[in-house]
């Protein structure tokens, strides 16, 4: 799968989006009305895309087409449309395997690198709605369903040896999205990029010291070397609160262009992480003291559902019957092999938590010094509040990723989070 396409892809703007879904029938009855009049408005705010969309008479569809570079930087940084393959077969099958929890794919283009998907309405994406202080009362049920089924059935507890390579394979070729990671959440953070940002001048201390701080290089070392070398099942590749979209009663999850194998704690890691930043973050979105405090409560509430569901979800799964070449019924006959299994069983679910505490901590680090940040803390509009719920979670994440033993439980992460809430942090003169 090649990433240029010079001959046939063109970027889609306005007008030229509407005649090319004129030209789809399925579309056009869907959409319904003189393509026209239908209304197309272009609302990618991420770091990547093109989204777009388009309503009718009857219905209205979203619109993503990837762009020939990144968005956020611009033309200098080029990437391969390739991507959109690579999201389009996650998107399916993920839908096989987490129905009613992704976006419906109506149609997709592969030169163009083009995919039509349900419009989500009324959906927002959640990010927004954590700034707001909303509660999500199905998400934890929600995003811990998709993540047990889609993690599990493309492991090697679910899939034959052959099935699994298979696998490995079909996505192989989406290094270049796996360069964006490896680079911009287990380096850039950790040294002098051109690219780096952070709340200036109150972190500049805080930054220095983590490009000095070798305890944290080593540790995110193996976390990055994990990442590369570990692919255990399909993930999402990039799940955070910005690629999920709600309401109190629905939860889809979108945007899987990072999808590739790799380790089942990244995903993980990244639900838990983009929670904790939002508890963080509350704070400066006080409109008085105390305000917050049930969101707050939720918010903690949330981290340790997600792990707990998670863990027995998954572990539901393996009991249940898995019949990947991973840990063979054959060898575990009778009752004591039952018993050794389930040892087992506990023990991989404790390495993965370990994974998943490691990589939510990589991910907040990247969040606040890295390129891409969360409206989380940009929208604090106080830069020295900003800078403090920032160096909150900071202080965390690397208790998280250093000293990873002090959390043997999501308990021990929230309880932590907890004392932390008010700590006042010596941050550089403004």
């Amino acid at each position: 799968m090649t990433g240029d396409r010079a001959g046939n892809y063109r970027i889609l703007h306005e007008a030229d989006l509407r005649d090319y879904l004129a030209g789809l029938l399925d579309i056009r009855k869907l959409v319904g009305g003189e393509p026209a009049s239908w209304p197309v408005t272009e609302v990618g705010d991420g770091n990547l895309n093109l989204v777009f969309i388009v309503k009718g008479a009857r219905g209205g569809i979203a619109v993503k087409q990837a762009l020939p570079y990144v968005r956020l930087v611009g033309e200098s940084w080029p990437l391969p449309l390739s991507r959109a393959h690579y999201e389009y077969l996650a998107l399916s099958r993920q839908a096989q395997l987490a129905s009613g929890l992704v976006p419906a794919v109506l149609h997709h283009d592969d030169k163009l690198a083009l995919t039509v998907m349900e419009l989500l309405e009324p959906h927002i994406i959640m990010r927004k709605g954590l700034v707001a202080g909303t509660r999500y009362p199905r998400f934890a049920s929600d995003v811990t369903t998709f993540m047990a089924r889609t993690l599990f059935f493309t492991s090697d507890l679910a899939l034959s040896a052959a099935e699994k390579k298979e696998g490995i394979a079909a996505f192989a070729g989406n290094h270049a999205l796996c360069k964006i990671t490896e680079d911009l959440i287990f380096t850039d953070p950790y040294r002098i990029a051109e690219q780096n940002r952070w709340t200036a001048p109150y972190l500049d201390g805080l930054a220095a010291a983590l490009r000095e701080d070798m305890d944290l290089h080593v540790a995110i070392s193996r976390l990055k070397l994990k990442f590369m070398a570990s692919p255990e099942a399909l993930l999402h590749g990039d799940l955070h609160t910005g690629s999920i979209m709600v309401t109190e009663s629905q939860t889809r999850v979108i945007d899987p262009e990072f999808a590739f194998y790799g380790p089942i704690g990244f995903d993980v890691g990244a639900v838990l992480a983009n929670l904790l930043m939002a508890y963080f973050a509350s704070a400066g979105h006080e409109r008085a003291p105390g305000e917050r405090a049930a969101f707050e409560a939720w918010v903690l509430e949330t981290v340790e559902q997600v792990w707990n569901e998670f863990a027995r979800k998954f572990l539901d799964l393996w009991r249940g019957g898995a019949a990947g070449d991973a840990y063979p019924v054959a060898l575990f006959a009778g009752e004591q092999g039952a018993a050794r299994l389930e040892a087992e069983r506990q023990a991989y679910m404790q390495r993965l938590f370990t994974d998943a505490v490691g990589f939510a901590a990589a991910k907040i680090i990247r969040r606040i010094f890295g390129l891409a940040h969360n409206i989380d803390f940009e929208l604090i509009e106080d830069p020295r509040m900003r800078a403090t719920s920032e160096a909150r979670a900071v202080r965390l994440a690397r208790a998280m990723m250093v000293e990873a033993g002090a959390f043997p439980a999501v308990a021990d992460i929230t309880g932590a989070a907890r004392k932390l809430r008010n700590w006042q942090p010596k941050l550089a003169a403004g």
